[in-house]
């Protein structure tokens, strides 16, 4: 049996490690030890003082003005070597630093337990993922980024040392204090892990500590409330426990904490171990070799047993150079400086631990220390390249360990009806409500607390559904009570199994699977490790395929998932939602330049309101919503509005069918376009081509209003061809209350036919054609055209909003007014269309009709800028869209493509306001205007979606401001300056 490669990375690891092991590399701090600065500040120290800056205390910059003066007096009278922050906003905590620095005479080094970064105990900031969820990360390399990303969130606030990583290797599940917090069960991967965390911190000037030496992985007791028992052997702890503390010490980490566990094998007095001085100097620094910085855990936990006030002491004796969460540092010093005296402790030992801290001093700049500007510092500590990491890192730990016929990721989406279940929660959850944007779906929840009559009442209703997507929530970090499972959640997952083809996303701690019984029988489970807003995003999005599934299970929950499981599932391109800069976009002028232009269009009355969409690389990086449906600013503009796309249809309607048949050599767009409408033969357009009439340049007339047609002298509407009621002759719906004459509808057909040809070929725009296409394409696939481009591509795109005649199947509310018609119809419309000539053709037309969301429409051109391939299908072949969407008759200054547009020819030569669309835009690019407001354009060099929506034709088609303020275009070029270059 060969090896699989994870066995060969593992032993390649192995061997590195040996050889590494002939002796532990020294700490960067320590080319400092003999610095003139260091040496000053020990010569000008009395002996207090020199004990006094092996001390720490602690502050808690959530407290009042009262306490901090306290602490301020603190650092004057006992002048510690450091302080350690607690609890507090980024803005004080950095105020206090700088005036607890101010009062210290020696500069004071400030520690936080950062394990997932400074949001462990500074509100207001990212909160990076824990350990158990990074132990599922395959990638080390984001665990040095996100090291690197802690040193400069750190170092912003006036911090230099961090008391982390956590190196314990979790071999015990009922672990009460560690767990989540250990990268997990195997050795090797906690070591590695643990020192790319390190790495980036130590490579950026702050001080690494990993913890608790020599391993707190399996323990059943929490130190924090009494002395943990280690029983191992010790070859045992040299072989599993001190593994990565050893790992460490070798590539020279800077510090490394004493934990408080009673360890039999190594010190058999009973003594804690952050007190031995058989754990912390024998076997720390003598026999692992340890060269670097040693400070103990809290001393003031219950774990450490000692004689009264001997604690300080005891940890110095032992080899610790420095001593956190010291209570009365005033009288630990005197303590220390009495045994001194009587000579359990030399005063070269204290100098030489004064002297550390001071080369870490030294190190890390205290020397010419400044204080930190609080200014922004929220902002700066939220900075979008940490968020980036952050988003990294979820990504690469979510984990499959269950795709039964690789359900992941879902596809087939208009085979499907989907509903979605929080199990554990009692609303709508970020991870139901992001499954939402890639198809149509139904959203239930079940409380923890639920009854079995809830839970039976729901499971009714998903048996209208032929697929479940459930998240399961409200699992708790720590083991006690089964992790705070409910029975009917158990239930709802055994019940789920059964019944439904399911998938499964579990929010929580890994080792909580054993709780549900036939979970690994789902159709796909994905372990998410953690219960945050954006780790259900990024999970939902993982359920489509918008990125690669790579995560491995970093311990071993039961029998039936172990550490190492974990499948990979590639990405089928969909979408995917993230923010700007991790598509190399910059988010301030994003936000800036398109917040601004959409509002000025808003203030200057171009629409009442607009919703713009950016995406780059098939990533979603801006949808912002501005304003209101109407000028009455009663309704907020929202992403779920439904909107009139007017000539957008043209190319999102009839050209998809056109380039399917293309691709199954049904049409040939150098045929004569009269093959396909055989009325035109006879005419003056029996020899037109396809090509020339999709391209605009085949002589049509631009336009007909075929509804003045119909108008008689005295300016009312031909009773022939109009009613207000309707009959079964009169069928044709034009508007909430007029009705058309259906014989009227080959009248227009008649129009077309009839109509004169502009003298000579050039471009001239002509919508004539697409009113032909349905009945085309009707007659070539045996389909209606409505029932064949639903079908065969917005609901396998899940963009299944898209539709004709919103009326009929959206709330009006939902669905955004276009014009006042004073002149036709006589109605406000919304929901029907706006353009009187699809009107016409009962509101199923291709030069117009279609209607739907900002999000589906983007779906359409996302698959058109990915060469006709969208979320695992391919729609059309790369050669039909490169053909289609390039330049047809340059040579005649035609800049048109198959139906879509592009680009002016010479773009970017033009200035801003004489360019389109924007400047910078590529000569590939395409897409297409609505005369309602609406604007989609894709470009494949830049990888780039702009998508435009508006209603700019409220109340009044008169109102041309959009077009004055050039407001599509500019923010068009905005997306292109916001591109960070490399």
């Amino acid at each position: 049996m060969k090896p699989t490669p994870n066995i060969f990375l593992l032993l390649i690891f192995f061997v590195l490690l040996l050889a590494n092991d002939s002796s532990a590399q020294e700490p960067p701090f320590f080319q400092f030890k003999d610095d003139e600065w260091v040496t000053q500040q020990l010569e000008k120290m009395s002996l207090e003082e020199r004990i006094a800056q092996l001390m720490m205390i602690t502050v808690y910059p959530k407290q009042n003005e009262a306490s901090k003066a306290i602490y301020k007096k603190r650092i004057q009278q006992w002048k510690p070597g450091g302080i350690l922050i607690m609890q507090g906003s980024p803005a004080k905590t950095a105020d206090w630093i700088n005036q607890f620095q101010e009062a210290s005479e020696t500069p004071l080094l400030v520690a936080i337990d950062g394990e997932w970064g400074p949001a462990m105990r500074t509100d207001s900031t990212i909160v990076y993922p824990y350990a158990q969820s990074l132990g599922a990360v395959q990638d080390s390399s984001i665990l040095y980024q996100m090291g690197h990303d802690f040193a400069s969130q750190l170092k912003r606030m006036g911090i230099q040392m961090n008391f982390a990583p956590v190196a314990d290797i979790n071999t015990n599940p009922f672990n009460p204090v560690i767990g989540f917090r250990s990268f997990g069960e195997d050795k090797y991967s906690v070591a590695q892990k643990s020192w790319m965390v390190a790495k980036g911190m130590q490579d950026n000037n702050v001080i690494p500590v990993a913890k608790h030496f020599p391993g707190h992985g399996d323990t059943k007791t929490d130190s924090h409330k009494t002395l943990p028992l280690i029983p191992h052997s010790k070859s045992r702890i040299d072989s599993i426990e001190s593994f990565p503390f050893r790992y460490l010490s070798n590539r020279g980490i800077a510090g490394i904490m004493s934990g408080h566990l009673n360890i039999p094998s190594l010190d058999d007095s009973g003594k804690t171990s952050s007190l031995s001085k058989k754990v912390v100097t024998d076997y720390l620094k003598e026999e692992i070799g340890y060269k670097g910085f040693v400070v103990t855990d809290a001393i003031n936990m219950k774990g450490v047993v000692t004689g009264p006030g001997r604690a300080e002491l005891e940890a110095l004796i032992a080899g610790n150079d420095m001593i956190e969460f010291v209570a009365d540092a005033g009288k630990a010093v005197a303590t220390i400086k009495e045994a001194v005296a009587n000579g359990e402790i030399s005063e070269d030992e204290i100098n030489e631990k004064c002297r550390t801290v001071l080369a870490l001093k030294r190190w890390v700049g205290l020397n010419e220390y400044q204080p930190t500007s609080v200014a922004d510092i929220t902002a700066d500590l939220n900075a979008p390249e940490y968020q980036v990491t952050n988003r990294k890192l979820i990504k690469q730990s979510l984990t499959v360990v269950v795709n039964n016929d690789s359900t992941l990721p879902v596809q087939e989406l208009d085979k499907r009806t989907i509903a979605t279940v929080n199990i554990g929660g009692a609303q709508k959850s970020a991870f139901q409500s992001m499954l939402a944007k890639y198809t149509n779906m139904d959203h239930f929840w079940l409380p923890k607390d639920a009854t079995e009559q809830t839970w039976a009442n729901l499971r009714q209703k998903l048996d209208n559904y032929n697929f479940v997507i459930a998240g399961i929530t409200g699992i708790n970090k720590y083991s006690s009570n089964n992790y705070g499972i409910s029975e009917i959640q158990k239930k709802a997952v055994i019940d789920l199994v059964n019944e439904q083809n399911v998938v499964f996303s579990v929010f929580g701690n890994a080792y909580a699977l054993k709780h549900f019984a036939n979970i690994h029988h789902a159709d796909a489970l994905i372990v998410a490790h953690q219960d945050n807003e954006l780790t259900q995003k990024l999970a939902a999005q993982l359920v489509f395929g918008a990125f690669k599934a790579s995560g491995k299970l970093p311990v071993t929950s039961d029998r039936r998932f172990k550490a190492g499981d974990g499948m990979e599932v590639n990405p089928n391109q969909t979408f995917s939602y993230t923010i700007p800069e991790e598509a190399g976009m910059s988010s301030a002028i994003l936000n800036r330049k398109i917040d601004s232009l959409a509002n000025l269009g808003i203030s200057e009355g171009a629409y009442p309101g607009c919703q713009v969409m950016v995406a780059k690389g098939g990533q979603v990086v801006f949808h912002k919503c501005f304003g209101f449906q109407t000028y009455d600013s009663i309704y907020p503009v929202n992403m779920d509005n439904i909107y009139d796309w007017a000539s957008v249809t043209k190319v999102t309607g009839p050209l998809p069918a056109i380039m399917k048949m293309v691709d199954e050599r049904k049409i040939n767009i150098d045929d004569k376009f009269s093959k396909y409408w055989p009325d035109f033969i006879g005419s003056n357009k029996e020899n037109l081509s396809f090509r020339e009439i999709l391209a605009h340049q085949a002589r049509l007339a631009s336009w007909i209003a075929f509804w003045t047609m119909t108008v008689q002298e005295d300016g009312t509407l031909d009773r022939n061809v109009f009613k207000d009621h309707p009959s079964s002759k009169f069928d044709i719906r034009v508007s909430e209350r007029l009705r058309m004459n259906h014989d009227f509808r080959k009248t227009m057909f008649d129009t077309i036919r009839t109509s004169e040809l502009v003298p000579r070929k050039k471009y001239l725009y002509s919508g004539l054609s697409f009113y032909l296409y349905p009945d085309i394409i009707e007659n070539l696939t045996g389909t209606p055209y409505e029932s064949y481009v639903k079908n065969t591509f917005y609901k396998p795109l899940g963009a299944q909003t898209i539709t004709f005649n919103a009326y009929k199947h959206y709330p009006l509310s939902q669905i955004i007014p276009t014009e006042v018609d004073d002149f036709f119809r006589m109605e406000k419309m919304r929901g029907y269309v706006h353009d009187e000539g699809a009107a016409m053709m009962g509101g199923v037309s291709g030069n117009a009709g279609l209607f739907g969301s900002t999000t589906d429409l983007a779906k359409v051109f996302q698959m058109y800028l990915q060469n006709g391939y969208f979320g695992g299908r391919r729609y059309i072949s790369k050669a039909t869209i490169n053909e289609f969407t390039r330049i047809q008759y340059p040579e005649n200054e035609n800049r048109r493509g198959l139906g879509f547009d592009k680009p002016m020819i010479d773009n970017d030569e033009n200035e801003l306001e004489d360019a389109y669309p924007a400047v910078s835009s590529s000569k590939s690019s395409f897409g297409h205007s609505g005369y309602t407001g609406t604007f989609a354009w894709a470009d494949p060099d830049n990888g780039l979606l702009f998508i435009f929506m508006s209603n700019r034709v409220y109340p009044t088609r008169n109102n041309s401001k959009l077009y004055e303020l050039n407001i599509r275009t500019a923010m068009h070029q905005a997306i292109y300056d916001s591109i960070i270059s490399e």
